[in-house]
């Protein structure tokens, strides 16, 4: 019983395994889908984008030069204008998919829904998130945060803008087709976006202050690897309830 049992388990593996190349490549194609159609419709990154500039630009003029209150604002500001730069990305998600019909496709695909979500989820990142955090440096900087605690920001603002990708990969697919599903989706995100929020701007300010901010950084992490494991799963269900 034991070299059958022994047996089956190793079939599994090999089926697992065979399987392999056609997920990531459904994973690769999924995301490659979606870059091209962001570069087709540069709009929907670069609203965004702009939004996010503006803010970060404004609040210095509007609050002075003081540089020691600059330096208390900075990390808050800078997340949440990251934060409300993703969620207004957010809502055009699945909606070109869901009008053209090619959700319904992904329904009776061969390849596993959770994988398809997943390659919407890390084309959304590249071409919403990405962007944020390789500005987000040279915006940092007119608040006079030191090089050190930019690092802290970019990795922080890395893992964070991951994490409200697959979240709200989660709530575009309840809220997909909706009238006036904006509003909704934004109730939907921020309360599982508010731990995101406060353990990346706590960290950056910590590290401001030269204290310690791994726990933070750690902890943004660990959000980041349940993110991926379950957010592409519980889409996938999202999105079959939202075509039924």
């Amino acid at each position: 019983m034991k070299d059958a049992d022994a047996d089956l388990g190793e079939d599994e593996d090999r089926i697992f395994l065979s399987n392999m190349p056609g997920l990531m490549a459904g994973l690769a194609a999924s995301t490659r889908r979606d870059l091209v159609l962001a570069w087709k419709r540069p709009g929907d990154v670069l609203n965004p984008l702009f939004f996010f500039v503006m803010v970060l630009i404004l609040f210095p003029l509007a609050l002075g030069p003081s540089a020691e209150q600059l330096q208390a604002i900075g990390p808050g500001v800078v997340w949440v204008a990251a934060l409300l730069a993703m969620l207004i990305s957010l809502n055009s998600l699945f909606s070109a998919d869901y009008e053209d019909g090619s959700l319904e496709q992904w329904l009776v695909s061969p390849q596993p829904l959770p994988v398809l979500a997943l390659g919407k989820s890390v084309a959304h990142w590249m071409t919403s998130g990405l962007p944020l955090v390789l500005l987000s440096p040279l915006l940092a900087a007119t608040y006079g945060l030191p090089a050190k605690v930019i690092v802290v920001l970019l990795v922080t603002l890395s893992l964070g803008t991951i994490i409200l990708s697959l979240l709200g990969s989660i709530g575009a697919a309840l809220t997909v087709g909706l009238h006036r599903g904006t509003a909704l989706l934004s109730l939907l995100v921020l309360p599982l976006a508010m731990p995101v929020l406060l353990l990346g701007s706590n960290s950056v300010s910590l590290a401001a202050g030269n204290e310690t901010h791994t726990a933070g950084v750690w902890a943004l992490a660990a959000y980041a690897t349940a993110a991926i494991s379950l957010a592409p799963y519980a889409t996938a269900a999202a999105l079959r309830i939202s075509n039924e």
